[in-house]
């Protein structure tokens, strides 16, 4: 395992999810697979980047699906073609389950290794049980999920720029990072759960497969986000109710099936797949309040896939709370260093003057010219 004295700061942990986009819904929504091959080069290519930061270390985890094998490769080679050096890479000598606890083990080391920034490949699954762990350090959320209505779809170069700024303070912290909301489920009166972006009850009684394809099945709904081009349950708030990240409220929806209630709305609840959702009620939920469950049995989806199965006998309840993971916002801190010229250099001899010419069209151009020339 790394110690403490191997860590050289600042450090990144890198979190990649080798069962990410890979469930179910490959077969009945033809959802896109996101392959071994390229989360190990999505690591690959943030660890470039955020060498050109300055980030001396990076922590990773060993896997069962090929993802550290593939960098450790990709290390041997990278030192005989090149002369940029990666941070130095060191893999936690853990227990491999290939379950949601590698991903929650591997956080708690990281922290206690002291990371700046936990970089996270992964879907909405991924990311809601690693929010359980990580406390107030930010993870850049990278999505290779399926629905991923809480990570996002970037460039693995320039997460890996902003992961690697925040991680040598290069911008300010306050500046950068987002607070986000989340979803605690409680359960005869303790805590069991949380989830990042939605709570679904489901009259299926059992978890199976974990993920959720059948609206007609769906009978309540809780959002943190809603938005209406996202993916997944979420969808059917976004296309009825939407409610932004930064809103301090969330959005409960009780659902009924096709043709009943006050309306019927065809949502994409996974990739691929329209489904027809009846909406029975619509109201706003608020920070601290608990909202207990009308469903009497079935399962509890959170983030898409079902987890908690419960019947006459439990008591539930779902409460939105402001105190979620923190992320890296990758375009706010790519806007500052821009404005902050971090990634300029001073030119070695003074550069030609720059004048303008018009077209006849009247769009300009830059060219270079002479700065001793007078017109």
């Amino acid at each position: 395992m790394a110690s403490l004295s191997s860590i050289e700061n600042p450090a990144v942990g890198i979190v990649a999810n080798p069962a990410s986009g890979r469930d179910v819904r490959r077969l009945v929504a033809k959802a896109s697979v996101f392959h071994t091959t390229e989360k190990c080069n999505m690591v690959q290519r943030a660890l470039t980047a955020m060498a050109s930061c300055g980030v001396r270390s990076a922590v990773m985890t060993r896997d069962l699906g090929g993802i550290a094998a593939g960098v450790v490769r990709a290390m041997e080679a990278h030192r005989s073609q090149t002369p940029n050096p990666w941070p130095r890479v060191l893999f936690l000598d853990l227990p491999i389950e290939d379950s949601a606890q590698d991903s929650v083990r591997a956080v708690e080391h990281m922290l206690e290794l002291g990371v700046a920034v936990v970089v996270v490949l992964g879907g909405d699954g991924t990311h809601r049980v690693i929010a359980s762990r990580c406390g107030s350090v930010p993870l850049v959320a990278l999505s290779t999920g399926t629905n991923n209505a809480f990570p996002e779809i970037r460039e693995a170069t320039i997460a890996g720029l902003a992961a690697g700024l925040v991680a040598v303070g290069a911008v300010p912290r306050e500046l950068a990072t987002v607070r986000n909301k989340l979803l605690r489920v409680r359960m005869n009166d303790e805590m069991r759960d949380l989830a990042l972006v939605d709570v679904c009850a489901s009259n299926d009684a059992w978890t199976g497969a974990r993920a959720l394809w059948r609206a007609e099945d769906l009978t309540e709904l809780f959002v943190t986000t809603a938005k209406a081009d996202a993916i997944g349950l979420s969808a059917i708030a976004g296309l009825t109710a939407p409610v932004e990240r930064e809103t301090p409220r969330g959005v409960r929806l009780r659902l009924c099936p096709a043709g009943q209630g006050v309306m019927t709305v065809r949502a994409p609840i996974a990739p691929g797949l329209i489904a027809r959702v009846g909406i029975a009620e619509v109201s706003p939920i608020y920070p601290g309040k608990e909202c207990a469950l009308c469903s009497d049995r079935g399962v509890l989806a959170l983030d898409g896939e079902r987890e908690i199965e419960f019947g006459p006998d439990d008591r539930l309840s779902v409460s939105l709370e402001l105190d979620g993971p923190v992320t890296v916002d990758i375009a706010s801190v790519m806007k500052l260093a821009a404005q902050r010229g971090l990634f300029a250099e001073a030119a070695a001899a003074p550069a030609p003057a720059l004048a303008r010419s018009w077209s006849r069209e009247g769009e300009g151009a830059i060219a270079a010219k002479p700065a001793n020339t007078s017109n």
